[in-house]
């Protein structure tokens, strides 16, 4: 089943064609922020499948490399279609199909939603780079193009318009333009069924956990050159 899933999914990724965020005054090169953050990590301009900073794009489940239609446990691809069914990405036997484990708590490349789409060192964000974005950067809540989101501004000034896109359960698209989920390539380490995400409304910005088969926004990074 894993393998029908991954040609389908690469297919897809063939026909959506390659990166190509347009430009916006907030200091992009080629689709790509220099915040100034400490780390020197680059943050793509728009999300994973859009073409606009404050366009909405993809929706994906959290090790997943393609949008689909149902963002359910049972359409889940590292799952037997149940909680305690994972195949991949598992600490703990209680939550693995009978009783699997693995030592994986970060995305592998092939499961890097960014990684197959972007390529050249593209990927998902880990939880602590996430928080980096967070502690390091100015934000608040504003609107682009009549669009709700948030804002974010580095220390150098360049800034980072990240879409209130809502999340999808099932096949329903719910809280658009009110709250904003961004997967990050950290697996939750109370329990192996959830993953890291930022979580940010009109009033607030946090990370927090969530059903990995729920689809939520990508936003990638890339290291500088």
């Amino acid at each position: 089943m894993q393998k029908i899933f991954r040609l389908l999914a690469l297919t897809t990724l063939l026909s959506v064609g390659l990166f190509s965020c347009e430009r916006d005054d907030d200091g992009s090169v080629d689709g790509w922020v220099d915040l100034g953050l400490p780390s020197g990590l680059l943050w793509a301009n728009c999300n994973l499948g859009a073409d606009s900073p404050e366009e909405y794009g993809n929706y994906y489940a959290w090790g997943e490399i393609a949008p689909k239609e149902n963002y359910s446990q049972r359409a889940y691809v590292h799952s037997y279609g149940e909680a305690h069914g994972y195949t991949k990405y598992c600490y703990s036997a209680s939550h693995g199909y009978d009783g699997f484990t693995d030592t994986l708590t970060l995305l592998t490349p092939s499961d890097d939603a960014a990684t197959m789409l972007l390529g050249d060192g593209a990927r998902m964000p880990t939880k602590e780079e996430w928080e980096e974005l967070l502690n390091e950067c100015d934000s608040r809540w504003d609107t682009q193009n009549g669009v709700k989101g948030r804002r974010f501004t580095g220390p150098n000034g360049n800034r980072l318009f990240l879409p209130a896109a809502g999340e999808r359960w099932d096949d329903t698209l719910t809280y658009r333009n009110s709250v904003g989920r961004y997967w990050s390539a950290s697996l939750w380490m109370d329990y192996p069924n959830r993953a890291w995400a930022l979580d940010f409304d009109f009033l607030s910005r946090h990370m927090y956990y969530y059903p990995r088969e729920i689809g939520l926004s990508v936003r990638a990074v890339r290291e500088a050159r």
